[in-house]
């Protein structure tokens, strides 16, 4: 067996929302609130960035399940906005965390799925036998250009996941693991470049609809199961809308999608995105129950799992939910928003 032991989740308490961006660019909020189906949005504080949400989700992990920290023998981190170009985030994370130094660690960069490319290399580590337990994050300060249709969905969140291979310690097991990818040119920054550039034309169709549906549909076939065999599903959530669409080209019902509309409170996290969705899941989890996560990367591919929930997450220690994250939030104009920014 291999899966999670443990989880975390960290969203910054500012929020912006979308009729305060709108306002200072002269758009539509009632527009932009139809079609992306975002209401507001996370924004890091000033002294917030990648590497100490990273931190934070993954303190949060820790506080759940009581482990020797020091047998932790990997720290990945899965980011499109890392703290230094040349430097990584992970093993400052590391650091933090008190882990020792007898680990590997390393930084992941894969747009949107680098949290699940970072999850997926953990998971492999542990099952190899080469590491007894490791740490899993994604965590983005997703960036935008001022008056981009991004700038009312790139937020600020993370998500970090303890690995194990005991039995009497996985509360997820995983059954199944899938990717695929191409070269799909969606979204992009070239060195020096201040923000990505997106071609609108490529972002639906060709690229999200295209790795997320096909991912999950090729893992459910590679397991035999349909979608009446999953109870919960996890995408990754550019806007509102993407995630029920890819839904209904999946024939999955509203109620298994639900908890993807936490994009509408919190915007579009990045690499935490789906991973966040993943958290608010198995805040609620019962034993047996099944999750589907898939991930979207731009540039671009997907990467889907399937976990079995066991009886073992009762055990967990109680802290604070990703629910409890969402729900304390601090309003911000758009004057404090580009000071918070700006500074990270």
């Amino acid at each position: 067996m291999v899966g999670i032991i443990s989880y975390g989740a960290y969203i910054p308490k500012y929020r912006i929302k979308s009729e305060e961006i709108a306002r200072v660019h002269g758009g539509d909020a009632r527009f932009i609130k139809k079609e992306l189906l975002i209401e507001e949005k996370s924004v890091p504080n000033y002294d917030e960035d990648s590497l100490t949400m990273g931190v934070e989700a993954s303190l949060n992990a820790l506080k759940k399940v009581s482990i020797d920290k020091k047998r932790i023998g990997a720290v990945y981190s899965g980011s499109e906005s890392k703290v230094y170009a040349v430097k990584p985030n992970a093993p400052i994370i590391g650091e933090a965390l008190d882990i020792g130094e007898n680990y590997t660690s390393a930084d992941i960069e894969f747009a949107c799925k680098a949290g699940t490319a970072a999850l997926q290399m953990v998971l492999g580590l542990c099952k190899a036998g080469f590491i007894e337990y490791g740490i899993a994050i994604g965590t983005d300060t997703a960036q935008s250009a001022p008056g981009d249709i991004l700038e009312y969905s790139a937020s600020a969140g993370a998500a970090s996941f303890i690995v194990g291979s005991k039995k009497d310690e996985i509360i997820a097991d995983l059954e199944m693991m899938h990717s695929i990818s191409s070269d799909t040119p969606d979204f992009w920054r070239r060195h020096n470049q201040k923000y990505p550039k997106h071609e609108e034309r490529f972002t639906g169709e060709p690229a999200y609809f295209r790795h997320l549906v096909k991912c999950a549909k090729a893992l459910m076939e590679k397991a035999k199961i349909g979608v009446k065999d999953i109870d919960h599903f996890a995408f990754h959530t550019p806007n509102g809308k993407f995630p029920l669409k890819a839904g209904k080209m999946l024939n999955i019902p509203i109620e298994k999608l639900q908890d993807n509309l936490i994009v509408s409170k919190v915007g579009n996290t990045y690499s935490a995105a789906s991973l966040l969705v993943f958290t608010k899941i198995l805040d609620k989890a019962k034993p047996n129950e099944t999750i589907l996560l898939t991930s979207f990367g731009s540039g671009a591919g997907s990467d889907a799992f399937l976990f079995r929930i066991t009886n073992n997450i009762k055990k967990l220690k109680k802290t604070k939910t990703t629910e409890d994250y969402i729900k304390n939030k601090e309003y911000i104009d758009y004057a404090e928003y580009c000071k918070s920014i700006n500074a990270i």
